[in-house]
């Protein structure tokens, strides 16, 4: 038995265990003891269940940016970040790098096994199928204002698709594979042709015979002009930093297609809301802006020790790339991400000066006692958009491609809410601070 108590015992939270197979919970509050039940996950990961506090006592929990909170029971991703564990249905990140492709894992993560050989060329196929898009949409595409930035054409193509393709409802399992199909062939495909026409070039249209990563570089870098033949080690690594996004539990962007989602919302509409999610700096835009603080360190001459001390001492100096909300450990992804870059560059045989102050300021931080205490250790952004920078791809796709590799996620997480009979509109309450009824003059 362990108990939390305030003071002059106004409230408690009493937690007990009967035997093996019965757990329960009792919250102590203006003399009255509320019964909880306790709920526990495979990993023995326990959530106390307040579905009736509200109901019995009148009282909402208080929980900013819901880090104690669980929304759903899910067996899609599970993340252990005080030991930095990544499992897709119970498949560690590590083995899926090393022996499965993006499409493998996207299949797994929908699907919920992965595919055999059969299966997986069929999977392919249909999604290379579908990467073609309607002439009407690139008509769109190609009259967005210029500069226009390739998250917020993703975003209003992929809402834009419910034109072209109306989804029902009461659709048939082969339906929904099918939109499936359709939002991993076609995303990389608006992806591509919205980079192309911010730089002006003609677009390239997908090849039957391509690898799914394949396709994606060849639309962004093929030519006319300049034909694109890739080497098998740099589509791998594409393929490799779109896995390493694939799913990461209740994130910021997934719990907003499951948000959206919970109020009926299609398909299209919560992985366009998922998108807009993404885009934001702290989210999905953090691998950019590893980039252009390892630039401004480059330009700005600091060494690795000040940097370190700036860091550390100046409140106004933010160290992107760093720390993760839920890992504790070194992010598995980081290292997988590490090696893939190290591969890339010297595949191209280019020593990339960035990447050089990377490695000194991991070393640098991982040596210091002050990021040693708050587990600051580098993610999986600390490398991959050092990586993407060699490809040749600008900032502004980085976080486009993290959208392309998380889609499978989000899909999954979607059917997910889709299929769970404690489906609920998602509705959060408040504390309200705000003045009380006043009188008009």
């Amino acid at each position: 038995m362990s108990a939390i108590t305030e003071k002059d015992g106004e409230i408690s939270n009493v937690m007990t265990e009967g035997d093996s197979n019965t757990q329960s919970a009792e919250f102590h509050v203006d003399g009255k003891v509320v019964p909880l039940g306790i709920i526990e996950g495979t990993a023995s990961e326990r959530a106390i269940d307040i579905r009736k506090l509200r109901s019995q006592t009148g009282l909402i929990t208080y929980d900013p940016g819901y880090v104690n909170t669980g929304a759903c029971e899910s067996a899609i991703t599970f993340v252990d970040g005080e030991n930095g564990i990544l499992l897709h249905r119970g498949y560690a990140i590590e083995d899926l790098a090393a022996k499965s492709t993006f499409l493998d894992v996207a299949y797994l993560l929908i699907y919920g096994e992965l595919p055999d050989k059969e299966v997986r060329a069929a999977f392919l196929d249909s999604i290379t199928e579908n990467m073609l898009i309607p002439q009407d949409m690139a008509r769109t595409l190609r009259d967005f204002p210029e500069g226009s930035h390739p998250m917020s054409i993703l975003s209003a193509m992929m809402v834009s698709l419910t034109n072209f393709y109306p989804e029902r409802a009461d659709a048939s399992d082969e339906e929904a594979r099918l939109t499936v199909a359709r939002l991993l062939g076609k995303v990389i495909t608006i992806a591509a042709f919205s980079y192309k026409v911010s730089i002006g070039e003609p677009t390239v249209y997908p090849e039957g015979e391509r690898s799914y990563a394949e396709n994606f570089l060849n639309m962004m870098f093929s030519s006319p002009v300049r034909p694109f033949d890739p080497d098998p080690d740099i589509v791998r690594a594409m393929d490799l930093i779109l896995m390493l996004h694939a799913d990461h539990e209740q994130n910021c962007s997934t719990s907003t297609v499951r948000l959206v989602g919970s109020s009926g919302a299609r398909l299209y509409a919560s992985v366009s809301a998922g998108i807009c999610a993404l885009w934001g700096p702290l989210h999905g835009g953090a691998n950019q802006q590893v980039i252009e603080m390892l630039e401004n360190i480059q330009q700005t001459g600091l060494t690795i020790d000040q940097v370190v001390d700036r860091a550390i001492n100046d409140k106004s100096f933010r160290l992107f790339g760093f720390g993760h909300r839920v890992y504790k450990a070194y992010d598995p992804r980081a290292k997988i991400a590490k090696k893939a870059c190290e591969d890339v560059l010297k595949k191209l045989g280019k020593s990339d000066a960035l990447l050089e102050i990377a490695v000194e300021l991991e070393q640098a931080a991982l040596a210091n006692e002050y990021f040693k205490k708050r587990n600051l250790y580098p993610n999986v952004d600390f490398y991959t958009g050092i990586t993407l920078r060699a490809l040749g791809l600008p900032t502004s796709m980085f976080t486009v491609v993290f959208a392309i590799g998380r889609l499978p996620g989000w899909i999954a997480h979607w059917l997910d809410l889709l299929e769970d009979p404690e489906r609920k509109i998602g509705r959060p309450r408040q504390i309200y601070t705000g003045p009380m009824r006043r009188d008009l003059p």
